[in-house]
Order: structure tokens, then C-alpha cells, then sequence
């Protein structure tokens, strides 16, 4: 049974920001300017009656339980209704947030929401044997499935029996699912008590007014062209980490032995193995970012550099690595037509079939496009939902970031759109590894077009810096964080302590190192890691440095190959899950396990930064 997701951004640069005054009613926006939901259901009482179908459809799990092993036929039959249910519930769930999030205040949509929540935990627990049987079948079984009800259904197998290795008996299954509650529990603790109970000290705003600090605030913050300012910002939002240091080391500490636990119970070498698996991706791919980017730092030590000249000081301390160093450009706003032709400009070279699709998405109300009062904030694309094409929440307010937001989310678009149309049900998803490839392809393609159409010096240095912070939050910055989350591991599965000290001389060491001589360090930023939600998601965070880096370098492919690079890029795009992630990117032009599929970014940083020099010389 597939878990209902949407390709929702994570990151605060993708959000649009809301103007001051009142936001138009949604009632009083243009039709052609909303997503048509239409297309998956024509209305509530249409969705209620299939809601109502598959409530009583999913008892014929039951039919099939204990039975699949050694039946060829029952075990095709039990994977074709688990597809059903599936894309039935994807759907209606599907129609419920699209709903919900065009008007958050309509409680109807969240009731019906919670409800299809209830039914997919139903469906999901009558139909949890299918993974333990489908293991436990013999090999014959499934070949005699693959020539009859399941042709091509060959990786969806591999798969499987891949998993075995660290598949554990059923008994034992019961008992890692009871563990979960108790070694899964320390991200809800970090949560609670960084977002609910942790108060910060208050702060003198750029005014001289008396302010509470909040995390938005500080985000806001550290943009300020009021150095003051973004210092007291920055000791006031790190100060109850720096006070709760053992706390938070504590919640941390507990959090990685869950994880090592977990890796050690089921067989695998280390954390780091366990996490990966699930992907099927090689240590060496890991590894091969990490060890990439040390021998190439002297980029991110220029930028820091450049940053210190600008700013005029001896060094920049880390309150200083978000502020802009050129005096304010007048971009100007974009209305909504001239932000869509941006975008379809800037991927003219993807030739006719690619913009074809993107023109239909603009065309056909695939898109939700304005902030209207209730509406969730933000930005994301559903995602694949078979059966019907995928859709995008925009904020738009005409700033140039809402335009590469289109750019970002057209391009998870595309790739949902792409692999819908051309896999059957079980492969019409991607992978997490694979996500972020396609969303900033767009973007590096839209910046080129921008900085080629900019009239000033000003402006192509603007879009520059956008280029250069974006690469330092993105590539480098997550490659930071993924090498200590390696370290961290590392430390504790060899016995080692790893107290709060240890967490702040380690963090100190690995920033110092990647920012360079530039950067002084303040002893608050010893206290990140007790801070970054991320490094609870276990080995994750390395995935929008690889994805960045894949991109630039399929972009590479396409402007020096051009045609022969197009199909192979739209045929990653239309794969899906039919292969591993690692195989559809290398079959694209990409080995993920080779240096140059990490220097493309790394290269690229180098030009901007040689093109920045020679403007401001």
C-alpha cells in the first residue's frame, strides 16, 4: 500500500510572502487563475459515494490473507487489488487537500480530510501481510505470476527480495513495530520543545522597538541590512539553545541509539547502511559527495571572500552569510503572464514534447495560482496520483522569487506528469533521491535566461549572489550537515562519548573548514546542531546536495549534447520507479558514485564567481 504524499517544500526560500492589506476573497479571482479539481471528482456528493465504495471494497483484503505464497493467481490477484485500493484512496485524498488548501477555513474539507486519513490507517493495517508473505514466497510463485498476471512487474520484485536480507521474522517484526513508539519518540520531544515551550529573549528590532523573537523572525532577520540588528537577532535566537545544550543532547543522543538500534536488530553495518537501503543506494554515493566537495572548497572560501570585501569587515561572522552585498536592485514585479513566459523560455531546449506538457499544465488549470484570503501558504506540487494529473499551490505575489518558485515547482510537476503517463500504477512514482533533480534543473535554467536578458551590471550581479547563497544553502551547506551527521553516527557506533561538548567542537571543526578563513566564528554557532530538525530524519539532508548537483550536471548534458541529452532527460522523467534511482540517473548521463557527477555544481559556482569578480573589478 503507497503512502499519500505530496512534493511539499520544506525550505523557507520557496514561500511567498503576503503583501499588507487584505487579501482578496477567493471568490473574486479570476476561474482560469484556480486549479480545477473537477477533473478528479465532479463534486463532494461524487466523492462520497466512492469514498463509501472503497470503505466497504478494502474488506476483500481479507480474502487473500494467508493465501498469496503459494498461489500464482491469488498472489497476481492480491497485487492488483492492493493497486486499486491505492489509487482510490490517492485520489480521494487527492480532491480532500486541494480542497482544504484553497481555503483553510471551510472545516468541512479537514473533516473529510481526517476521514480519508482514518480509512487509508484502515487499509494500511488489512493489508500489512502482504509485504511479510510476498517475501516469504518462493521463487517459482513468483515466476509463474511475472508469465502470467504481473508481467513486467520484475523490479517490483527484485525489490522485495532485496529487502529480505534484513526482513525479520514476523514475531520479531511485532516487537520492532511496538519498539518504534519508544525509540521514534525523540523528534516529537525536539519538536515540542523547540517550536511550543522554548522561549527566547526578547530583541531590539532595527527601530529600537522591543520585540519577541520567534524562528520566522530570525529567518527574517539575518536579511537585514542592519548588522546590529542581525547580531542581536542571532544571540536571541541562539541563547535557550546554548542554555538547554544538555537538553537538546540529550533528546539527540536518544534519537541516534533509536536509529543505531534499529540498524543493528535487522543486520545492517551501520546507520548509515539502513538509511540508504531503503533506496538502494551505495555508501560510495554518500561518500563520494563528502569526500568531492573537501577537495573542492575553495569556491564556498572565495564566496566568503567576496562577502567580507562587500560588507567591509576583517571577517563575516554567520549572521553575515545571508545578507545581500550589493545595494538594493529595482527587479521590478512580474505579472502572472510575463512570470509563465519566463518560464517557458528559459526551457525552450527541452524541444516540443516537454513544452507541450508545460503549456497544458498553464492552459488547463493544473495550477492554483494567487494568495487569497485562507489559502495555505506556501508552495508544493501533489505529486503523482494515477489517474489524473498532477497539480500546483503558488502564492504568487510578482516577486522574482515567486518566479523561480513556478520554475521549481513546474519542474516537480513535469516529472510527475511524465512518469504518470508513461508507467503503470506500480512504478508511477519517484524516489526521495530522485525528487529534487527535475525542480532545480528549472531553476538553473531559468537564472541563465534571467542573467542573459539582464540589462545591468547591477541586476546580473543580483541574480548572482541569488545563484551563489543558493548554492551554499542548497549544496554545500547540506553537505556540511551530512558529513556531520556521518561523524555523529560514526562516533557513537564505535563506543565513543558524545556529550554536548563533543557535539559543539565537531559542529565548530567541519564549519570552520567549509566556510574558511573569512568566517569568524561565534561561539552560538557551536549550538547548530541542536537546532536542525533534519538531522532527526536520519541521512537525509545529503539528498539536496546530490539532487543539485545532478541537475546541473543533466543540465551541462543538454546545452553541450543537445537532442540525444533531451530524450535521455525526458526519459528519466518518465521512469518512475521502473529502475533504481541510482541506474535512472545514470542512464540519463549521470553516475552518482563519480566525482563528476558532484563537480558540475562545483564548476559552475566557479564561473559565477570569475563573472562576479570581473563586474566588480
Amino acid at each position: 500500500m503507497r503512502k499519500i504524499m505530496i512534493n511539499e517544500e520544506l525550505l523557507s526560500k520557496y514561500f511567498s510572502q503576503s503583501e499588507s492589506g487584505s487579501l482578496p476573497e477567493r471568490s473574486e479571482i479570476d476561474e482560469n487563475s484556480k486549479w480545477d479539481v473537477t477533473h478528479i471528482y465532479s463534486d463532494d456528493a461524487t466523492w462520497e459515494k466512492e469514498f463509501a465504495r472503497i470503505q466497504d471494497f478494502i474488506d476483500g483484503y481479507d480474502r487473500f490473507r494467508g493465501k498469496i505464497a503459494n498461489d500464482a493467481t491469488r498472489l497476481s490477484e492480491c497485487v492488483k487489488f492492493d493497486e486499486e485500493v491505492s489509487i482510490s484512496l490517492e485520489k480521494l485524498y487527492l480532491y480532500v487537500m486541494l480542497n482544504r488548501d484553497s481555503d483553510l477555513r471551510v472545516n468541512k474539507y479537514q473533516g473529510m480530510s481526517d476521514r480519508i486519513k482514518n480509512l487509508h490507517s484502515t487499509a494500511a493495517s488489512k493489508s500489512s501481510f502482504i509485504m511479510p508473505e510476498l517475501i516469504m514466497t518462493p521463487e517459482e510463485v513468483i515466476q509463474e505470476a511475472l508469465n502470467s498476471g504481473l508481467k513486467g512487474y520484475e523490479h517490483f520484485f527484485d525489490d522485495i527480495k532485496r529487502r529480505k536480507q534484513f526482513t525479520l521474522s514476523e514475531k520479531e517484526e511485532m516487537i520492532m513495530a511496538l519498539s518504534s513508539t519508544v525509540t521514534g519518540g525523540a523528534y516529537e520531544v525536539f519538536s515540542i520543545f523547540s517550536d511550543a515551550d522554548m522561549k527566547f529573549p526578547p530583541v531590539l528590532d532595527e527601530d529600537g522597538n522591543e520585540t519577541e523573537m520567534s524562528h520566522g523572525r530570525f529567518y527574517a532577520a539575518l536579511y537585514s541590512k542592519d548588522g546590529a540588528f542581525r547580531e542581536r537577532a542571532y544571540k536571541s535566537f541562539y541563547a535557550p539553545f546554548k542554555n538547554y545544550a544538555n537538553t537538546f543532547s540529550a533528546i539527540f543522543h536518544n534519537n541516534l541509539k533509536g536509529k543505531i538500534f534499529n540498524s543493528k536488530v535487522r543486520g545492517f553495518g551501520s546507520s548509515l547502511e539502513a538509511a540508504l537501503h531503503s533506496n538502494n543506494i551505495p555508501i560510495e554515493v554518500y561518500d563520494n559527495l563528502i569526500e568531492t566537495v573537501n577537495n573542492n572548497l575553495d569556491p564556498m572560501h572565495r564566496w566568503a571572500d567576496i562577502k567580507r570585501k562587500r560588507l567591509g569587515k576583517d571577517f563575516i561572522h554567520p549572521y553575515d552569510s545571508y545578507v545581500t552585498i550589493f545595494d538594493n536592485v529595482e527587479v521590478g514585479k512580474y505579472s502572472w503572464d510575463e512570470a509563465k513566459k519566463l518560464v517557458i523560455d528559459s526551457l525552450q531546449l527541452m524541444g516540443d514534447e516537454y513544452l507541450k506538457a508545460l503549456n497544458t499544465a498553464f492552459d488547463n488549470r493544473w495550477i492554483d495560482v494567487h494568495e487569497t484570503a485562507g489559502k495555505r501558504s506556501g508552495a508544493y506540487s501533489s505529486g503523482c496520483t494515477y489517474g489524473t494529473h498532477p497539480y500546483v499551490l503558488m502564492n504568487f505575489t510578482g516577486m522574482l522569487n515567486d518566479v523561480f518558485t513556478l520554475a521549481h515547482e513546474m519542474g516537480h510537476n513535469m516529472h510527475s506528469w511524465f512518469t504518470g503517463e508513461n508507467q503503470p500504477p506500480v512504478y508511477a512514482d519517484y524516489s526521495i533521491f530522485l525528487a529534487e533533480v527535475a525542480s532545480t534543473f528549472n531553476e538553473s535554467l531559468l537564472l541563465e535566461h534571467l542573467i542573459n536578458l539582464s540589462e545591468s551590471k547591477e541586476e546580473k550581479l543580483m541574480l548572482m549572489e541569488k545563484y551563489l547563497n543558493n548554492v551554499t544553502a542548497t549544496f554545500y551547506r547540506q553537505t556540511m550537515f551530512a558529513e556531520y551527521e556521518k561523524f555523529v553516527y560514526e562516533t557513537l557506533e564505535s563506543g565513543k562519548p558524545l556529550t554536548a561538548t563533543e557535539l559543539k567542537a565537531a559542529y565548530k571543526d567541519i564549519y570552520s573548514k567549509y566556510w574558511g578563513p573569512a568566517m569568524f566564528i561565534d561561539e552560538e554557532e557551536e549550538y547548530t546542531w541542536a537546532r536542525i530538525p533534519h538531522f532527526y530524519y536520519n541521512f537525509y539532508v545529503y539528498q539536496y546536495a546530490t539532487g543539485m548537483a545532478a541537475s546541473e550536471a543533466l543540465v551541462n548534458c543538454v546545452k553541450s549534447e543537445a537532442q540525444p541529452a533531451v530524450d535521455r532527460y525526458l526519459q528519466f522523467l518518465k521512469s518512475g520507479k521502473s529502475k533504481y534511482s541510482i541506474e535512472i540517473l545514470k542512464n540519463a548521463g549521470v553516475d552518482m558514485t563519480k566525482p563528476d557527477a558532484i563537480t558540475a555544481v562545483i564548476k559552475k559556482m566557479e564561473r559565477v564567481l570569475n563573472e562576479m569578480e570581473s563586474l566588480l573589478d
